[in-house]
């Protein structure tokens, strides 16, 4: 990072920065400035709050509500303290989502008073948060902006505006008060496209409705947690801040940095004067460590792959019993029989469940797993409502609960010959391992392969309960191979189903593919599977020592290849 101070008199060739920011000597396709804190300053309004106080009492009173404005005082206080803690909170996400009016003025505003008058404010939300915007603080164009304005048209640079901004008609209006509303030719404001800030996807927006790509443009603000992760996020070709009220004063710590730091935006100009349209471009970047590797990543299913499966009566009466007796001390009696009945029916209730989300995939629709409170409340739920209509509510409360048991006692698994051979070859290797199974609980699962001493050489875990995507969905693989930074066409993906493991990886593009007879999937269907069918994989094997005998020839193939 280069820190670059104001210069009241300084050419623009002897500006500090362009020489110790080397991304800045590349003159953008586009420059995506922030709104406040770069183009504009604020200032607090005295008596700005007291100001809407009255407004928001006149609103409700309108609507027959009596408040004065000394006792709307402190909800707004608290409404905007609130807020401000939400943001800076939302600022630590990966993609932040924004915040709508009607719930800004609902939820953080209008929380303390009557659910009508709550109404009447998210009613008129929209023009209540832009007397609010418009009301606490002034505005004032920043030094420099409107020279930035003038190059950037001398040398046909279009600008842009990415903003947070909890009312985007305010800062609009804003900009055309100032005569500058016509000097952008794309204003993005997070209220407006429903996400903000550090999410890259708000520079990526402004810099696709301007014709070219984030790393071909320059993005300018003023905050660390805001501005200058969102713009390594979307991979802008350089990023500078602008020092303003926030700048120093981040709500955590952050790792990330611009290529150069400014006083006020005077600076700017002259650093656009002064790039270069035709720099060379960065050379490229050396491959990840993931893609150098021979085998990027071995990803394992689990019911039938890691462990086999059989059903033991004793167990699942066992469960049914504590289910039973979980009702009863609720107040809904249930018998130990009555409660085998309704998991079994429960249960092809489920696989039918499953069957018809799958079916209904064609490729580019998502195929949704079953959660705790679903399986309980819609499956099992009218199965014992003729107890009780509080029964269902009960069932809600202890899903997440009567899941994992249910999960660890439908059927009772054993560890096939070989896992863990199969996981110390990968890990000898290097080649790291990822769990990618279709579950109704996850947990379950973990609790599995550490009671067998395996959880410690598997290093990413995607369960479908978790995710909320079931196989053949891609997005599980994906997810596996984004866990790992493993390139798709150097892994490995061993399942025992056709339709959902073959299906799942073949979509997300991984390289070879096995089967494992022996699974849920009888050796039959697996014989009968055609030669380059959509679901037949690379290789079929009848036990896990072939996988690992498999691996070991992939690497050592790579190997003689170099």
């Amino acid at each position: 990072m280069t820190i670059a101070p104001s210069p009241e008199t300084a050419r623009p060739d002897t500006l500090p920065g362009t020489t110790g920011a080397p991304a800045l000597r590349t003159r953008p396709a586009a420059l995506l400035l922030d709104f406040g804190g770069v183009v504009l300053t604020t200032s607090k309004r005295p008596g700005g709050l007291e100001a809407v106080a009255e407004h928001v009492a006149a609103t409700l009173a309108r609507a027959g509500h009596r408040r004065s404005a000394a006792e709307l005082l402190p909800v707004l206080q608290g409404g905007k303290k609130a807020l401000k803690d939400w943001k800076n909170a939302s600022s630590r996400l990966l993609e932040p989502t924004e915040l709508d009016h009607r719930t800004i003025w609902r939820e953080f505003y209008g929380s303390p008073l009557t659910a009508a008058e709550r109404e009447v404010l998210a009613g008129s939300a929209g023009q209540l948060q832009e007397t609010i915007t418009r009301t606490l603080t002034d505005h004032a164009v920043r030094p420099g902006v409107r020279e930035l304005v003038r190059t950037a048209r001398r040398l046909g640079v279009p600008l842009g505006i990415v903003s947070n901004a909890h009312s985007g008609r305010a800062h609009r209006a804003i900009l055309a008060e100032q005569g500058l509303a016509s000097a952008f030719a794309v204003q993005v404001y997070s209220d407006e496209v429903g996400i903000r800030k550090p999410h890259p996807g708000m520079i990526e927006l402004a810099a696709r409705a301007l014709g070219t790509t984030p790393d071909r443009c320059w993005y300018v603000g003023d905050t660390f947690d805001r501005d200058v992760v969102a713009g390594r996020r979307a991979g802008t070709g350089a990023v500078v801040l602008t020092r303003d009220h926030h700048t120093d004063r981040p709500p955590f710590p952050v790792a990330e940095e611009p290529d150069l730091v400014l006083e006020d935006p005077r600076g700017l100009a002259g650093l656009l004067a002064e790039s270069r349209p035709d720099a060379p471009a960065r050379p490229p970047a050396p491959p990840a460590a993931a893609a150098r590797r021979a085998v990027s990543a071995l990803l394992l299913d689990h019911g039938g792959v890691i462990a086999v499966s059989r059903p033991d009566d004793v167990v699942r009466r066992g469960f049914a019993a504590r289910l039973a007796a979980g009702l009863s001390a609720a107040g809904y009696p249930t018998g130990t029989d009555e409660a085998v009945d309704v998991l079994d029916r429960a249960h092809a209730a489920h696989k039918a469940w499953k069957d018809q989300n799958e079916q209904a995939d064609d490729g580019d629709t998502a195929v949704a797993e079953i959660d705790a409170p679903t399986f309980w409340v819609d499956l099992v739920g009218p199965l014992l409502e003729h107890h009780g209509t509080g029964v269902r509510h009960w069932l809600r409360a202890e899903a997440h609960a009567l899941m994992v048991d249910y999960a660890r006692t439908k059927s009772t698994p054993t560890v096939r010959p070989g896992v863990r051979e199969l996981l110390t070859a990968a890990r000898d290797a290097g080649v790291p391992v990822a769990v990618v199974s279709n579950t109704v609980c996850g947990r379950a699962v973990r609790e599995e392969l550490v009671e067998h001493g395996l959880d410690d050489l598997v290093g990413a875990h995607v369960y479908s309960d978790e995710l909320g995507l079931r196989k053949p969905d891609p997005t599980t693989v994906r997810t596996a191979l984004a866990a790992l930074d493993a390139d798709a066409a150097r892994a490995v993906f061993v399942g025992d189903k056709p339709h959902r493991d073959v299906a799942a990886a073949r979509a997300a593009g991984v390289g070879t593919v096995v089967l494992v007879r022996g699974g849920s999937t009888g050796d039959e269907a697996l014989a009968a599977l055609p030669a380059g069918g959509e679901h037949t994989p690379d290789h079929q094997v009848a036990e896990i020592d072939e996988v690992a005998a498999l691996l070991r020839g992939l690497v050592a193939r790579a190997g003689t290849r170099r």
